[in-house]
């Protein structure tokens, strides 16, 4: 504890940090990344930018932060349902995910519930018709119903919606092969490259994984990013004019944080970041840093004590999103 307390003092607001956001997908070409650099207590924001390779993305951010901390955002899950890690006998997430090989089992999502197995949950590997298939999965596990399936953090909140289970792999809202290509494309190949790594919040609260020459990684979401910064899309995200329409609101909260946007980003977000469907990934990359930005300058992240994410089983095995502090909601019954 005098070790996190002495590294907090250290690392004060004014230290330098390098913040990014990768909006992720298990499609390359649309993985976009936003990154903000502090210095002396202030922030600047560049361009969206493509994140590029992936097994070195870690290794590149160090690299650009010339000695600063680097706190990596990402929007797959970090962290398993505490029902199946007791069922698995997981007791420390990064512990497991370090020991994954990118040929195990549980890469390869199952074509057929009988292939189901707590070696390989994720589940299915095409679209399968019929409803009650979540149930179904869940019992292929050995878990009591589809709500087990979830994480806390997954749940629906008073401001935002539910988000899905981490081993469905089906739908336009899924999470699960993100969450694969995510563990097996990035973090896996800087576990065996020694990159020094620091998840967040297995290894601690952000403050204590702030540090030169380290990345501090946690998980983040455009949605939970919205609602800690106050901005409310109306529409969709997905339309152009709906993404230029935030564009005041985004520039007030640049001037009321004394941020310092890219020259071409106000011109870029005004535009409603352009008619290609990319443009869309790009916006969230742009929330998502904003969001992680907040919490580096000192609000919530979530798990401190007395707040939602204040749960032994969530800091060693199931995780949680950056930020948030609105209690998970009960699933609403039909």
């Amino acid at each position: 504890m005098a070790m996190a307390a002495s590294l907090r003092q250290s690392y004060s607001l004014l230290s330098p940090v390098v913040a990014a956001h990768a909006d992720w997908s298990v499609n390359a070409d649309k993985r976009w990344m936003s990154v903000a650099r502090r210095d002396d207590g202030l922030w600047k924001i560049g361009m969206p930018e493509k994140v590029g390779d992936a097994t070195t993305l870690a290794a590149r951010l160090l690299d650009r932060a010339a000695g600063a901390a680097v706190v990596l955002g990402v929007d797959f899950p970090l962290g398993l349902p505490r029902a199946y890690s007791n069922i698995a006998g997981i007791a420390d997430f990064t512990v497991w995910l370090a020991g994954l090989d990118p040929a195990d089992g549980v890469f390869r999502p199952c074509a057929t519930l009988d292939e189901v197995s707590l070696a390989r949950p994720f589940y299915p590997l095409k679209s399968m018709a019929g409803a009650g298939q979540m149930a179904r999965l869940a019992a292929a596990l050995g878990l009591n119903d589809a709500a087990a399936l979830r994480r806390a953090v997954d749940c629906r909140t008073a401001r935002r919606p539910a988000g899905a289970p981490l081993f469905w792999t089906m739908g336009a809202n899924q999470c699960g092969k993100a969450a694969l290509s995510g563990w097996r494309d990035c973090l896996l190949p800087a576990f065996t490259r020694n990159v020094p790594l620091r998840l967040w919040p297995f290894a601690g609260t952000l403050p204590d994984l702030l540090a030169p020459d380290c990345v501090a990684i946690a998980e983040t979401y455009p949605a939970e990013a919205m609602v800690q910064t106050g901005l409310k899309l109306v529409g969709s995200k997905r339309r152009r004019q709906d993404r230029s329409a935030l564009s005041p609101a985004l520039r007030a909260h640049f001037a009321a944080c004394r941020h310092t946007p890219a020259r071409d980003l106000v011109a870029l977000i005004e535009d409603g970041f352009g008619a290609r469907p990319e443009g869309e990934d790009a916006f969230d990359s742009l929330l998502g840093v904003l969001g992680l930005i907040r919490v580096i300058d000192g609000a919530p992240d979530g798990t401190e004590a007395g707040l939602p994410g204040d749960e032994p089983v969530i800091r060693a095995t199931e995780g949680w999103v950056l930020g948030q502090v609105d209690p998970p909601q009960p699933p609403v019954r039909a």
